[in-house]
């Protein structure tokens, strides 16, 4: 599912989100809780990946990768760590390169936790929005 932040409506922000559903994990996870008694918890080893990827057009005024991880390293906190990458490109020997960044963050879903009734993901989400609200006020000032 590819995304934009609300208040980024035709803004550089893109947020590409990826919940792989794995229908083998699903099965094995519906067998393991129909051999639980009701009172007992289902047990935390079946999880689906979750992969929030944010892209930014290419910038003239890219920023210090190091500077910018460490900047959003309490955004993401230890729940949600963050890969900051960058790729240069150059159109030709003569021209100047244009930095794309793309910031991944990784999460395992757990099952047991969606079974039992929690919602792991609202947390994902406001982490999330977080990441995107910080790249929409820094983007204007990398894109020059």
């Amino acid at each position: 599912m590819d995304l934009h932040p609300e208040d980024g409506c035709g803004g550089p922000v893109d947020l590409h989100i990826e919940l792989d559903v794995d229908p083998r994990t699903l099965l094995a996870f519906e067998d393991a809780v129909l051999g639980l008694p009701d009172d007992v918890d289902p047990p935390d080893e079946f999880h689906f990946p979750l992969v929030l990827t944010w892209s930014l057009p290419p910038m003239p005024h890219g920023p210090d990768l190091l500077r910018l991880a460490i900047d959003l390293a309490p955004v993401g906190g230890l729940e949600m760590p963050l890969e900051v990458t960058a790729t240069d490109s150059f159109a030709s020997p003569t021209e100047t390169s244009e930095r794309r960044i793309s910031i991944v963050a990784r999460r395992a879903i757990s099952l047991a936790q969606v079974a039992k009734g929690e919602d792991p993901l609202c947390e994902v989400f406001e982490r999330g929005r977080g990441v995107s609200d910080y790249l929409l006020q820094a983007a204007d000032s990398w894109l020059g």
